[in-house]
């Protein structure tokens, strides 16, 4: 058999930025100061940032080039029309409007087309856009495949929608009640899980014959791509240009974050193929994000973007983007950290549930497991799971999704294999110590996108790592008396 050979990314380091090293106390104090939410972290209290990403690329010397190139005119500037090319022309969308990132456009789309009362399917939901969807009086409904929920099966494709339970969507409460299906490319609350294009000319087929739009969120559509050539049957031979063109020719327009693949620091667009729905829309991003021809960016990111998008496509850079995250993923199984399963395409996910079966949903595990990471060895990372899911908003209560999660999310272009060792050893260390992680309660938690502006506490001590001279035991129950539910 051939010896497998090392492979190194397409591109050599012209610039460093400094990392700031901590000890122990220090990240015990930030951690606590932070209340133990790690999106409240001070970035310079971090050693290496797993938190997202989005926005958090390293920019190429062609896109940096093009900052220069900035034209900040009011109106017309000249970047946007570069921008409007590079969707057109990788996208394949009639118009282009540019936001000031993905919820930007989420929000416009969600005001223009939701009604109070309406139903609008997906294949699980992503924080923002079911937030955007809610407030204009809309209601979220999940018809994605079943296998989704489950982190230890694996599947190539499941992002995938099921047809039955959109069907049966439809059946009960009608076409007229669905403004549109958003499909979410890569799925990100399922572990980074890609959606195959039989499905979606499956689930396009079946939507246009009630006559109900499909809009995806195109954020991680390029990866997507790329996933289908590398998984689906007869798309081995096709570049990821062709096959994101297919993807985007299947649906009536998306939302994008280009945070994302597109390898900026800001900006987003709004895409539609819909004349009259396209004037609206124009119309609404003056009210909420400046003229139509800059949609709330400086024209140096817009040409940014528009170098970024071309790049993202191209097969070398992908290639080495999902082999890191494929790299850190199998040094985490071969130690029999419970991840989910295959790995995806902008993270590794943690099954916390799993990982620390001692701690009950009610005390938030994957909350507690991202606080002690972090304690550990300084790699931030987020929690995906009931303090993402948020409340019932029937009834109040607290949503316990199947998913419980950590999602240690790759920047592009950022760190090194070392970097990728440095957190694979941190995980599998306090996987073999699972026992000292200790449960969290809230203190402070906010109306909307709680994830973001929590705070929370231990439910015992004042540490969510015991040390090891610690001698506090790990309850289940954060009164220490082992008979309530959640408190706070």
């Amino acid at each position: 058999m051939q010896r497998r050979r090392s492979w190194a990314e397409p591109f050599k380091i012209k610039m460093v930025e400094p990392l700031r090293m901590t000890t122990r106390a220090q990240r015990e104090a930030a951690i606590e100061e932070a209340g133990f939410n790690t999106f409240l972290l001070r970035s310079r209290d971090v050693y290496i940032d797993l938190l997202t990403d989005s926005g958090t690329a390293a920019m190429s010397d062609r896109q940096w080039a093009g900052m220069m190139l900035g034209d900040e005119a009011y109106a017309g500037s000249e970047n946007f029309y570069h921008l409007e090319d590079a969707v057109r022309h990788v996208y394949g969308y009639k118009h282009v409007i540019p936001t000031h990132q993905g919820r930007g456009a989420e929000h416009i789309l969600s005001r223009m087309c939701i009604k109070p009362g309406d139903f609008i399917p997906g294949n699980m939901y992503f924080t923002t856009t079911k937030a955007h969807q809610e407030l204009a009086g809309g209601r979220f409904v999940d018809v994605i495949h079943d296998r989704a929920h489950d982190s230890t099966l694996e599947h190539p494709f499941k992002g995938d929608i099921d047809l039955a339970k959109l069907t049966s969507l439809i059946d009960r409460v009608g076409a007229g009640k669905i403004p549109y299906l958003c499909v979410q490319c890569n799925v990100n609350m399922a572990g980074g899980q890609p959606i195959s294009l039989a499905n979606l000319r499956e689930v396009s087929a079946l939507c246009r014959r009630h006559g109900i739009r499909v809009f995806l969120d195109a954020t991680r559509a390029a990866e997507n791509a790329y996933f289908i050539q590398q998984r689906e049957p007869g798309c081995a031979g096709r570049s990821i240009r062709d096959i994101l063109l297919e993807i985007c020719s299947l649906s009536d327009g998306c939302t994008c974050s280009a945070k994302k693949d597109a390898l900026v620091n800001i900006g987003g667009f709004l895409c539609l193929n819909d004349d009259a729905l396209a004037e609206e829309a124009r119309n609404m991003v003056v009210l909420y994000e400046g003229l139509h021809t800059y949609g709330g960016l400086a024209g140096r990111d817009m040409e940014a973007m528009a170098i970024g998008i071309e790049e993202s496509v191209e097969q070398d850079h992908m290639k080495a983007r999902i082999g890191q995250v494929t790299y850190l993923g199998e040094a985490l199984m071969r130690e029999g950290v419970p991840i989910v399963k295959p790995i995806g395409g902008h993270g590794i996910f943690l099954d916390a549930a799993r990982f620390l079966p001692h701690i009950p949903r009610e005390q938030f595990p994957a909350q507690a497991l991202a606080c002690a990471l972090y304690v550990d060895s300084g790699v931030r990372a987020m929690e995906r799971g009931a303090v993402s899911a948020g409340r019932n908003p029937d009834t109040g209560q607290n949503i316990f999704p199947k998913l419980e999660l950590v999602r240690l999310t790759l920047p592009r272009r950022v760190y090194t294999q070392a970097h990728m060792d440095v957190a694979a050893e941190s995980v599998i260390e306090l996987f073999r110590n699972a026992p000292k992680v200790v449960g969290l309660r809230f203190t402070f938690e906010p109306k909307h996108l709680r994830f973001f502006q929590a705070r929370f506490a231990p439910v015992t001590g004042a540490r969510v790592l015991l040390t090891e001279d610690a001698d506090a035991p790990v309850s289940r129950c954060c009164c220490g008396a082992g008979g309530c539910r959640e408190n706070g």
